[in-house]
């Protein structure tokens, strides 16, 4: 009770404080759409896709980098030691020569077989290298960099246009900034040409369809919620720019972790809290990524289960931020909320259902208090899910036919009766993988949502 009640209450707040950030941004995000006044004052960017087993996408995801809406930016593909055609690919595709160019190993990474850079766009170049996983990848691409800003992109992800121009706005309005993370939303539904998004949809799949629902009530409340009071914990590895010389700073990428990029952001706050550096990490909520969602239950479960192991893994490799005080905001309220809530939570919520229901079952609960609990968590539940999809219209519009929205209203309500438990159950046990050391597996997914290949690696009991 005390759990559902402290659960729900947090969410309402962070829900109240990302109803009055929205609408502060909305009215303050003009400037950058000036024209010729942005081109100005925006820093150069390094963009870092880490490649692995990419030959049928990396051509298309190249292309449609190289249309993006910014004044001066590279491109770093780093081939992560494939096995398939993906270099031969890149090499046919865009007329690479080999290039002997000189960099510092900043950063530890696997060694570099050879760095190319194309004929065709100077602002490209590929790193092909030992296969040391994605970390490794983005840790050698940024040892090769030339800009101060770097910002990694998933091979499979479609930026809009003008997302990177929107992503970047906080290093521009203050100099504190060292992360800043857009908004993930799902492709599955969209109409899209040349590497971009040409008509925004909403799925037909009931699956992908629920994730879109998701996606909302994470993005713009959860992390809408918590970067105002720079306590945001997860700047998404699918699209996320960052400050070199910090993450240089703080070690970079770890290699020994599923959640890098989580564990990254809560690895900053960490370091630059206990150096009482003045920083800020930031959440831009137009900015948008389209990434691939899973349409397979099967799919689903790997996923969920490797973000709850990723989440376990970051927390404790920086638990001195818990009730410390001179982490703030972090240290207060986002790293408890999380122990509490994400990280103990499927534990708590299992063990709850079930006591529930055996005591109902067992004549131990009144059927009336059953039926009142019941009833509260899925109103709450409906509640938060449709309160999102109302922020995402009255602020992005994203969906804008109304069969689309009708098909988001019922499934804001469906995904309480089954789903939300499922995904418990999937979270449950990414924390028993964390806590019992079970090896790690990255699984890939093709174009038709089936499993193509996976990378073990062995990680020692907690």
């Amino acid at each position: 009770m005390f759990y559902f009640i402290g659960l729900n209450c947090s969410y309402l707040l962070l829900n109240l404080v990302s109803i009055f950030n929205v609408s502060r941004y909305m009215k303050e995000k003009t400037l950058l759409d000036i024209p010729g006044v942005s081109n100005e004052i925006l820093p150069p960017v390094s963009l870092i896709v880490p490649a692995y087993e990419e030959e049928s996408t990396i051509s298309s995801a190249v292309k449609a980098l190289m249309q993006l809406e910014y004044p001066v930016f590279e491109v770093i593909v780093v081939n992560d030691g494939s096995s398939d055609g993906t270099l031969t690919e890149l090499i046919n595709g865009f007329e690479l020569e080999e290039f002997p160019e000189a960099y510092r190993k900043r950063i530890d990474a696997k060694p570099i077989n050879k760095i190319y850079r194309s004929k065709i766009y100077h602002r490209l170049r590929v790193v092909d290298k030992v296969n040391g996983g994605k970390s490794d990848a983005i840790n050698s691409a940024i040892n090769v960099s030339r800009y101060p800003l770097v910002c990694v992109v998933d091979a499979d992800s479609i930026l809009q246009r003008d997302s990177l121009k929107r992503v970047v706005q906080p290093f521009v309005f203050d100099n504190r900034t060292v992360a800043s993370g857009g908004t993930v939303r799902i492709v599955n539904g969209c109409e899209f040409r040349d590497g971009f998004i040409i008509n925004p949809g909403a799925p037909d799949k009931l699956l992908p369809l629920i994730q879109v629902v998701e996606y909302l009530r994470a993005f713009l409340f959860g992390r809408l919620g918590w970067s105002p009071l720079n306590a945001l914990l997860i700047i998404s590895g699918a699209f996320g720019v960052f400050h070199k010389e910090t993450v240089i700073a703080v070690g970079g990428f770890r290699n020994d972790t599923i959640g890098e990029d989580m564990e990254l952001v809560v690895r900053m706050h960490r370091i630059l809290r206990k150096q009482k550096k003045p920083y800020r990490i930031t959440f831009v909520p137009d900015p948008v990524c389209w990434t691939k969602a899973p349409e397979k239950l099967s799919i689903l479960a790997h996923q969920r289960i490797r973000w709850q192991r990723g989440l376990c893994e970051s927390l404790f490799s920086n638990f001195s931020l818990f009730m410390n005080p001179r982490a703030g905001a972090v240290g207060l309220l986002a790293f408890p909320f999380m122990l509490f809530f994400e990280w103990a939570g499927p534990l708590i919520e299992v063990i709850g259902l079930v006591v529930i229901v055996l005591g109902f079952i067992y004549g131990y609960i009144d059927p009336a208090v059953f039926s009142l609990l019941l009833g509260v968590a899925i109103v709450f539940g409906m509640l938060l899910s449709l309160t999102a999809l109302l922020l995402e219209e009255i602020s992005f519009h994203i969906y804008q036919k109304p069969r689309e929205l009708f098909k988001l209203f019922l499934v804001s309500i469906l995904e309480n009766f089954g789903y939300r438990q499922l995904n418990t159950v999937w979270r449950l046990i990414g924390f028993a993988h964390w806590l019992f050391g079970t090896k790690r597996k990255w699984v890939r997914v093709d174009a038709n949502n089936n499993v193509m290949k996976s990378q073990d690696s062995a990680v020692s009991p907690n």
